[in-house]
């Protein structure tokens, strides 16, 4: 297929005249970034016209960088990383595919003994900008008029409504004829749409077309014409403008710099799928490292990859489903008028034949095929910043390797390298750089084993850099985060989950300073609410310092202070609350009550919280959700017997008492907790006092209760909701004998049945048994 014709356009008056490429010059080699097309054109281009200097689109500065590009160990996806060196959360990225064609030109050079120059603007006038992540294809701001799409407007032109579609029809799919072809007609395209709408960008852009004329004219200079030139095409018509060298650089005087630092990172094909610095966004880079990959039958190996993926998760897939697949994907291209089968023709043939209409298989493929989770590698001799070289040291010294894929760890503190592996996690995050996040249902426990959910991101390196304004190590420079954290905390609960931070991660010259800072924030605080928040943090870091073997005789001693001072001030605080103030109270009685199982010695303590929890219960002016909770806690703790439960829970539900604050009480004693319904299930007279009351509700009153008990109710497991049901049905007792209790239970344990499954337990635990 040919390339398509230019867009007409007429001269529009007071614009620059349309260039003229010249007879003979540079070879001008307008791509579109991370097209795998315009890769294999810029390759059999440089093929065909062997230059002497290659020129990319990229930061100036990075020619100092560009020989790593030929180390055996860097591996694209990549990217140039150019960040502030007193702000290095200023940062730029210059991201490189496989089949991205700078990357292909900067390899064919050097392979090839070719100079490599890079001629876009330095960086240290990027990054002084107001947003230097601002890449080509970025809205234009409000004070540079529209912002065109130069392939939108070409495919337009054509009779596409997709754009995306139209280049792989005119570039990504031309698998016959010359590859450089489409570089003229593109020139040649892009002069007329920059004739008809000006510049049609930023104003930057003019900047940055000046910068590459003069470093272009310095190139000829040195090489003559046997340069070559990869940029976006986009760029070409403005290299050919005659312009002096003193008009290029008027336009670049008075730029702002900063100082500026640039090195290679890692990238990844799921990042590539997000638009974010230069030349990001790319829809499919799974799909167009296939097309640049495939040495022949792209579509065949396609399916076959496809189908080799969803056999591994299981789905039923043979070869004949990869053959019909190919069939039909090239049918739909003869219908809709395509070279080539393209993406969406490769997709809709996986989800008819391979996926069998569905889209749950299509989305596996879609994420692991047509994205990808390619993590590129650069090597260890590229630049890097102190703490990103400690923090290599010690990732390769613990065994964890930096991967895209999301992945679990599971870590045993007893052992020495599981216990410097969530060290090395916990002081990361303390620092930002959040590769680590503990996984639901594990974090916060308190016990020997810790799980957490591992995944590297690009951005990552730049919160390193940012992380090493506070030291050179990972270890000094969480420490010294910790200490600035300790003077700026604004509340109690924020010292006290430092504390805890500082003894996961082992930072034992941070404690002090953390210390000092809790101890006067605890003495100075009076509100109850706020200490019963921060407590859990503090006992959970208690627990945490006794696994690790940290010394936490101060910690211990405010965590003491803190319990008292809940215990004295906690039923006054819970007098007159209202209802949301009453439910948020209920979850920080939680949070102490839990909390205090994990004190190394909670026996006192213990009858202390006992005694608050009975004075909750029996209070009338206490909120019926607090009372109803706090009898939950005392059965559970086997503090108060079925006999003393029973009384509570009938004067809660007595006829006197308001409907919505029996509903609060019913709500505090069974719902939000583990077992709520099974308690009920299992204890006659209690669940005969709560039909009792909800039959005797008025029905003007059960509207106005009814949300609260469908929420509580509703919090139980669908098999424990089917027996209220048919209990309810039946009414309390029907199913009972003639002796009060529960179908299949004693009325008082068995010892000796329940100690004759000890033997059972020690064996599966590996434990001897004992005498």
């Amino acid at each position: 297929m040919t390339p398509p014709a230019p867009a007409p356009a007429a001269r529009a008056p007071g614009r620059s005249p349309r260039p003229a490429a010249p007879a003979a010059g540079p070879l001008l080699l307008g791509v579109r970034h991370h097209g795998p097309g315009s890769a294999r054109g810029v390759r059999a281009a440089l093929d065909a016209g062997n230059p002497a200097a290659v020129l990319v689109e990229g930061p100036a500065e990075a020619d100092a960088l560009v020989a790593l590009a030929a180390d055996p160990a860097m591996r694209p996806p990549v990217a140039l990383l150019a960040h502030a060196v007193d702000d290095p959360g200023r940062a730029a990225f210059w991201p490189l595919a496989a089949f991205s064609p700078e990357w292909v030109a900067i390899r064919w050079a050097l392979d090839r003994g070719a100079a490599v120059r890079f001629i876009d603007l330095p960086a240290t006038h990027t990054l002084a900008t107001t947003d230097p992540t601002r890449d080509d294809h970025a809205a234009g701001a409000a004070d540079d008029g529209p912002r065109i799409d130069p392939i939108a407007e070409l495919a337009a032109t054509a009779g596409y409504e997709d754009p995306e579609r139209w280049w792989e029809d005119v570039v990504e799919l031309r698998g016959d004829g010359d590859p450089t072809a489409p570089f003229e007609a593109l020139a040649e395209a892009m002069g007329a749409l920059r004739e008809t709408y000006g510049h049609g960008g930023h104003p930057r852009d003019l900047v940055r077309e000046a910068y590459m004329r003069l470093r272009l004219r310095a190139a000829r200079k040195e090489f003559g014409d046997a340069v070559a030139v990869v940029c976006g095409a986009w760029h070409v018509p403005a290299l050919t403008l005659r312009t002096t060298v003193a008009a290029d650089r008027a336009l670049l005087k008075g730029l702002p710099k900063v100082r500026t630092e640039l090195t290679w990172v890692p990238w990844t094909h799921r990042r590539l799928a997000r638009r974010s610095g230069y030349g990001a966004g790319v829809d499919a880079p799974g799909w167009y490292a296939h097309l640049f990959g495939a040495p022949d039958r792209p579509v065949e190996r396609w399916m076959t990859e496809a189908a080799r993926l969803l056999r591994a998760e299981d789905h039923p897939v043979s070869s004949a489903h990869v053959i019909e697949a190919v069939r039909l994907a090239e049918a739909l291209a003869a219908l809709r008028g395509r070279p080539r089968p393209g993406l969406d023709e490769t997709t809709d043939a996986v989800r008819s034949v391979l996926c069998e209409g569905s889209d749950v298989p299509l989305a596996l493929v879609r994420d692991r095929l047509v994205v990808g989770d390619v993590l590129g590698r650069v090597p260890d001799g590229a630049p890097a910043v102190p703490l990103q070289r400690d923090l290599t040291r010690r990732q390769r010294t613990l065994r964890l390797r930096p991967e895209a894929d999301e992945r679990d760890l599971d870590l045993d503190l007893r052992k020495d390298t599981d216990g410097e592996r969530s060290r090395l996690l916990h002081r990361l995050r303390l620092l930002g750089v959040t590769w680590g996040t503990p996984a639901a249902g594990r974090a916060g426990t308190g016990t020997f084993r810790e799980a957490w959910r591992l995944r590297w991101e690009p951005e990552l390196h730049v919160r390193v850099a940012e992380a090493g304004v506070w030291g050179t190590t990972v270890e000094g420079a969480a420490t010294a985060r910790a200490r600035s954290l300790a003077r700026t905390a604004a509340g109690l609960a924020d010292i006290t989950a430092l504390a805890e931070q500082c003894l996961l991660a082992g930072l034992a010259d941070a404690l002090p300073a953390v210390m000092r800072a809790l101890a006067d924030r605890a003495a100075l605080d009076t509100d109850v609410a706020r200490l019963a928040q921060a407590f859990p943090a503090l006992a959970r870091a208690l627990r945490y310092g006794d696994v690790r073997g940290t010394d936490t005789a101060a910690l211990a001693e405010v965590a003491t202070g803190l319990v008292e001072r809940i215990c004295v001030g906690l039923p006054p605080a819970c007098a007159g609350l209202d209802a949301d103030a009453a439910t948020a109270m209920r979850a920080r009685i939680d949070g102490v009550h839990l909390a205090l199982g994990l004190l190394p010695d909670a026996g006192a303590t213990a009858d202390r919280w006992a005694g608050v929890l009975r004075r909750l219960a029996d209070r009338d002016r206490v909120p019926g959700v607090l009372r109803g909770r706090a009898a939950r806690l005392l059965l559970d703790e086997g503090r108060i017997g079925d006999d003393e439960t029973a009384p509570l829970m009938s004067r809660a539900l007595s006829p006197g008492t308001p409907p919505a604050d029996a509903a609060a009480w019913i709500d505090g004693f069974v719902g939000g907790v583990s077992g709520g319904g099974l308690l009920l299930v299992h204890d006659e007279r209690l669940l005969r006092l709560v039909d009792d009351w909800l039959t005797g509700v008025s029905a003007e009153a059960f509207t106005g209760v009814l949300p609260l008990l469908r929420r509580t109710f509703s919090e139980y497991e669908p098999g424990v909701r089917r027996t209220l049901g048919e209990l309810a049905a039946r009414g309390p007792g029907a199913a009972r004998g003639p002796e009060p209790g529960t179908p299949g239970f004693a009325p008082a344990p068995d010892r000796e049945r329940a100690d004759a499954v000890l033997p059972l337990l020690h064996l599966v635990l590996g434990r001897e048994t004992t005498p």
